[in-house]
């Protein structure tokens, strides 16, 4: 009776041990199959931009009845007209007009006139809309003698042409977003963009030539890619062909200093007086203004047009970082004057034409809507490798590794199975000590 009443508890605890595990397992795979979707591709690169209403007026009204639009303190569109008439439609069309002088063929026609006079190093001018001029820097290394040159061709061109000497010097910023390195220096990661086959970073052209090998460590051993499709000077853009091919998890966020991210959800052109954010590996998230667009600036290396200009702050190694608002891409680093303890000016490339060019597609996050152009979330990045590729951290975007670690999801989980798995131990050590014992009992009585 008391052999049976062992057995009965036995075979009650192996199915209990047994039922267990089922459970445990099954509260693992709910917790693992809430992990979110991949990354999705597909923001056309002619996504519009959340304030583009200003954009699209100075497109309907034409180049003779506008110059320019710009975002004002609270966000407003606001369009530069040269007539009543403009003005009316702009109005009709629920934005703010403001009459100027000069329209924009009449800034393009300025801008035209001094990349046609003898190049300057040291030198930049781009379209300031709010002042309805085109404003020109020389930094410390432009002589007397050639300022002059350029003051006399401003003044040939007219008195809505700005004249303005700036300290420190325009340079690339080679030398965030994740730093890459190579033996040309050290940049940062700009966005993870795709062609349909392969994964790339999109950085800045300066960064080194095609064919240029990129690390992400100080010792060459821990290699992430090539450059290739390169673009400077002229433009600033390149891709970084993945090793592997793949950009892995969370291609779809930057990093932005202090373990944390943001998710990247489409792309846009810039418009002055937008705020956005830049991050690079050397300074890491800084906020500013875009001040102008269409800006030229004429580094040592050679000329760069059709640039974004802000009041952003970069330093040497922020190179080929991306610029972004709302989680929408705008640009990655080129170059600028100053640092960030006196400020300075930053241009950088639009990501709208480097993906024309380069034909290629930013890999971008599923929003709600389906359209990939909504408000990006924050996001924790873990150890992120160049491009943002690494997974993701948190309570928004958690990887199937920090499912695993976490106790909320999958730690009840595994406890059940680890006490699951102690009872079927246990039962079967029980039972093969019985079996011994019963064993030696039955022998010791033979050989009596």
């Amino acid at each position: 009776m008391r052999h049976a009443r062992r057995r009965v508890v036995r075979r009650v605890t192996r199915l209990a041990a047994v039922g267990g595990l089922l459970l445990g397992g099954a509260m693992v795979t709910n917790a693992v199959a809430s992990e979110p979707p991949a990354s999705s591709i597909g923001v056309p690169f002619t996504a519009p931009p959340a304030t583009g209403e200003g954009t699209d007026l100075v497109s309907r009204l034409g180049n003779s009845r506008t110059a320019g639009s710009w975002v004002d303190k609270a966000g407003r569109p606001v369009v530069a007209v040269t007539d009543d008439k403009a003005a009316a439609e702009v109005k009709r069309a629920g934005a703010q007009a403001k009459m100027v002088e000069h329209s924009m063929s009449d800034l393009k026609s300025a801008a035209a006139t001094l990349r046609s006079a003898p190049r300057v190093s040291g030198t930049s001018w781009a379209m300031d809309y709010k002042s309805n001029q085109v404003v020109v820097r020389g930094d410390s290394t432009v002589s007397s003698s050639d300022w002059s040159r350029m003051t006399e061709v401003a003044e040939g061109i007219g008195s809505f042409v700005r004249m303005e000497r700036s300290e420190g010097t325009f340079t690339t910023r080679v030398n965030g977003a994740q730093p890459i390195l190579s033996t040309a220096g050290r940049c940062s990661a700009g966005f993870n963009v795709t062609d349909g086959k392969s994964d790339f970073i999109l950085t800045a052209g300066h960064c080194g030539p095609d064919g240029s090998v990129w690390f992400a460590d100080d010792r060459g051993r821990d290699q992430v890619g090539t450059s290739l499709k390169g673009s400077f000077p002229g433009d600033d853009y390149s891709l970084v062909k993945y090793d592997g091919g793949r950009a892995g998890k969370g291609a779809d966020v930057v990093a932005v200093g202090d373990g944390k991210g943001v998710r990247i959800t489409g792309v846009a052109d810039a418009e002055v007086g937008q705020k956005i954010f830049r991050s690079g590996s050397t300074s890491g998230l800084r906020e500013g203004e875009v001040t102008a667009l269409n800006a030229t600036v004429n580094y040592p290396e050679g000329t760069v047009t059709g640039l974004i200009e802000t009041n952003v702050c970069a330093e040497p190694g922020d190179s080929g970082g991306p610029m972004f608002a709302d989680g929408v891409a705008l640009g990655v680093t080129s170059g600028g004057s100053g640092d960030c303890k006196a400020g300075g000016t930053t241009f950088f490339q639009p990501v709208t034409k480097a993906l024309t060019e380069l034909g290629v597609k930013l890999i971008v996050a599923k929003s709600s809507g389906g359209t990939g152009a909504a408000p990006a979330p924050s996001a924790s990045p873990g150890a992120a490798s160049p491009g943002s590729s690494a997974p993701i951290t948190g309570t928004d975007v958690s990887t199937l590794l920090s499912r695993l670690t976490d106790p909320r999801n999958v730690g009840p989980g595994m406890l059940v199975i680890g006490g699951s798995l102690v009872a079927l131990v246990a039962t079967r050590w029980i039972r093969a000590e019985q079996d011994r014992k019963a064993y030696r009992q039955y022998y010791s009585a033979t050989w009596g």
